[in-house]
């Protein structure tokens, strides 16, 4: 049997050591030896002695801020040794390591999997009012070991080193000792009450 499919691009990739690596942009291979946090119904193949549990928001707090606020990660733990692949609706994955100096704020819905030495909680965006269509709350991580995000297509990374404006849609994650605010980005007048609008009515 031949094909452009068996080459070596496409081949399981191999390393020594368990943990999240990339399989390719779009799929999530976990060298699992012990157990590890993902999205909840991501996995779309394994190998070995994988046991899969889900966990809700991630315990009975978290679970009872996301039922209130709407927002959190829909969590499975997943434990045994095995190798196990994650993807989420083809969108691509990046894998972001946290040093225990920095936090990451990032929407839920952009979480595919993290390591157990991460901790994270629901918390209010400061300063995005009541008028953003993205959610008013973000999963803050902290502490030491890699999470993978997803985002549709390739993001681009800003240095905020002067005020700078996005949409809260758009935005994916941050550094969450950066401080947020609300900005109204269309002008009030004639032209937004008969319905001209930019459509970019607020930025954060």
């Amino acid at each position: 049997m031949r094909s452009e499919l068996f080459s070596a691009d496409n081949l399981e990739k191999e390393s020594a050591h368990p943990g999240l690596r990339l399989q390719n942009s779009k799929m999530l291979k976990v060298e699992l030896n012990g157990e590890n946090m993902a999205r909840r119904g991501a996995m779309v193949a394994y190998q070995g002695q994988v046991q899969f549990q889900a966990l809700g928001a991630g315990g009975v707090g978290k679970w009872l801020k996301s039922k209130v606020t709407g927002e959190g990660v829909p969590i499975m733990k997943m434990t045994g040794r095995g190798d196990v692949f994650l993807a989420n609706e083809a969108q691509d994955i990046y894998l972001i390591d946290l040093e225990g100096t920095d936090a990451l704020s990032i929407n839920g819905a952009n979480v595919l999997a993290f390591e157990p030495t991460l901790q994270y909680d629901i918390k209010f965006v400061q300063g995005m009012g009541m008028l953003s269509a993205a959610g008013l709350f973000n999963c803050v991580f902290t502490g030491t070991g890699r999470i993978a995000i997803t985002a549709h297509g390739t993001p681009v990374v800003i240095q905020v080193d002067q005020p700078t404006y996005a949409d809260p849609q758009a935005a994916v994650c941050w550094s969450a000792s950066l401080q947020t605010g609300f900005h109204r980005a269309d002008q009030f007048g004639l032209g937004t009450l008969i319905g001209r609008s930019t459509g970019e009515a607020f930025t954060m």
